[in-house]
């Protein structure tokens, strides 16, 4: 582990007298043996005279030592060439790298703010005494987070909290100096604090006391105080923003950071882009189905279950509802977030061979993961939707896109659905039960590695707006620039 410590210049030399001591050994031992021969030459010579001393060539030591010096010499040039190049580098890299036995070097290094609970904790408690707990507790870090659809916000939190040793094939590691830092994570509850609000922005709130605006006043304010926001205008900080209306008020304060958010459907053009941000799935709240690969035992050709009346691009719901209530084998209901209608969710999507999903007030929702666990192929009427981790992932390969206008025909869906073969519907199964473990936040190597993966791979442009931002003349107008594909909103639509 010494070696470690060393600097590249005497490593190398380390290595180059490794190689000549074997040379020095030989040489000493080659010169006692040519003493012990000499003397006893001269000795046989007293006894006999006319032995008559042998012609040796004085030259053949020479030659050899130079031959051997040669050899060790080629030696040392092709180790430094080959494996140890950055001895002739200037760039003044630090040796050690080469030698982390840690396996981190490669690693990205993310620094986690140290927030004031309020904006963590604190925001549990609040949603506690917002729904009827008890008073307020001294020690909020024992309190539990509540489960809903966008847990991964607590996921993200709890991941860079356990031991690094439990964080197993992940792609980043926890730094506590952020002068260390690649990346640095906001870990705000800002899905939870507009739970505890009674309405969203806008409303009045909970009435106990608690303003979900307020509370995003103040993260950005406490934020732009901070020296390693302030460098570099909070490109380099990752912040989760999982429900669409999250952080909605502080947007264009901190826009510039890397967003973790469920789609763009609540978000600018120049505040959200594939290029900049990643798209996450929704924590799904079925139970994951875990029977044969068939159709025998799913009865149902279509399920829905969900919010009827929609805004903006989820009016189509309203249309389908139409459409679809009176098929014999389609099961569409009208239904809210309960206990009691995730239970009767989960029956009807472990019944069913395809799930409907339908724009909501966004172009997606947590139904679609919720499907995918239950292994019911997704029917997706959603031509704005964006879709996590689709880079590693094609979701043509067990989901069925229709455009919105073509599934409002009249019976267009079902005819459609009831021509596809079960021998390709166990095909999607199969595919689905493949790819959930990106879509689930317990597993070991699920949504959180994948997550801190896609992250990483935007460090490369972080560095270049970074740079290019600094020798940039701020332009005068109003209108953004956007020179990236932004959004899905190309006016191109993909599906049948």
């Amino acid at each position: 582990m010494i070696f470690i410590y060393l600097s590249q210049t005497n490593l190398n030399f380390f290595f180059f007298l490794w190689y000549l001591l074997p040379l020095k050994l030989f040489l000493r031992l080659k010169k006692k043996k040519k003493k012990k021969k000499k003397e006893l030459y001269k000795m046989k010579e007293r006894l006999n005279p006319k032995i008559r001393k042998p012609n040796t060539n004085n030259n053949s030591s020479s030659k050899k030592f130079t031959v051997s010096f040669l050899s060790v010499f080629l030696v040392f040039l092709f180790v430094n060439t080959f494996f140890y190049t950055s001895f002739y580098s200037d760039s003044g890299s630090d040796s050690r790298e080469s030698f982390d036995f840690s396996g981190n070097s490669s690693k990205t290094k993310v620094y986690m703010y140290d927030l004031p609970t309020n904006f963590t904790y604190g925001v549990i408690e609040q949603h506690g005494l917002a729904r009827g707990g008890d008073n307020k507790i001294d020690d909020v870090t024992g309190l539990k987070y509540p489960g809903h659809q966008h847990m991964h916000e607590w996921y993200l939190f709890s991941d860079l909290t356990r031991p690094e040793n439990q964080r197993v094939g992940s792609p980043i590691v926890r730094v506590f100096d952020p002068a260390e830092a690649d990346l640095f994570y906001v870990s705000a509850f800002s899905s939870l604090s507009l739970i505890v609000n009674s309405g969203r922005p806008g409303h009045s709130g909970s009435g106990f006391g608690y303003s979900d605006e307020e509370m995003q006043e103040s993260l950005v304010g406490w934020l732009e105080g901070q020296e390693w926001w302030r460098r570099n205008n909070g490109r380099d900080h990752v912040i989760v923003a999982g429900d669409p209306n999250a952080l909605k008020r502080v947007m264009d304060r901190v826009k510039n950071a890397v967003l973790l958010v469920a789609d763009f459907g609540r978000l600018r053009a120049d505040q959200g882009s594939l290029v900049k941000d990643v798209i996450i799935p929704y924590s799904h709240r079925i139970d994951a189905y875990e029977g044969e690969f068939g159709v025998k035992q799913r009865n149902n050709l279509l399920f829905f279950m969900g919010n009827r009346y929609r805004k903006d691009g989820g009016r189509a719901r309203d249309l389908l509802f139409k459409l679809l209530e009176n098929e014999d084998d389609v099961v569409i209901k009208h239904g809210t977030q309960t206990r009691e209608n995730r239970s009767e969710a989960k029956q009807g999507m472990h019944t069913s061979k395809f799930c409907l999903h339908p724009a909501g007030d966004t172009p997606t929702a947590c139904r679609l993961f919720d499907s995918i666990a239950s292994l019911c192929v997704p029917v997706i009427v959603s031509d704005g939707i964006e879709l996590p981790f689709e880079d590693v992932i094609d979701y043509r390969k067990f989901c069925i896109f229709l455009k919105s206008d073509a599934a409002l025909k009249p019976g267009f869906v079902v005819k459609k659905l009831r021509k596809v073969k079960p021998e390709k519907i166990i095909k999607y199964q199969k595919t689905m039960k493949e790819v959930r473990r990106y879509f689930d936040y317990t597993h070991p190597n699920g949504s959180l590695n994948e997550i801190w993966r896609q992250v990483t791979q935007k460090i490369p442009l972080i560095k270049l707006m970074i740079n290019r931002e600094k020798r940039m003349i701020k332009r005068e107008g109003s209108a953004p620039q956007c020179s990236c594909l932004c959004s899905n909103l190309t006016g191109i639509i993909h599906g049948v």
